[in-house]
């Protein structure tokens, strides 16, 4: 599950770059994505 947020949330943060829409929401999802996939990484 994870995983798949993991990757709809690159494929937005690419699309976002390449058209420059929504860049700065965008990369606050991901580094938020981010902080949560280490931290659960971090707990198992």
């Amino acid at each position: 599950m994870i995983w798949t947020v993991i990757s709809i949330l690159l494929l937005i943060w690419l699309v976002g770059f390449l058209f420059e829409i929504a860049g700065g929401l965008v990369h606050i999802l991901l580094v938020i994505a981010l902080v949560v996939f280490i931290a659960k990484m971090l707990r198992s």
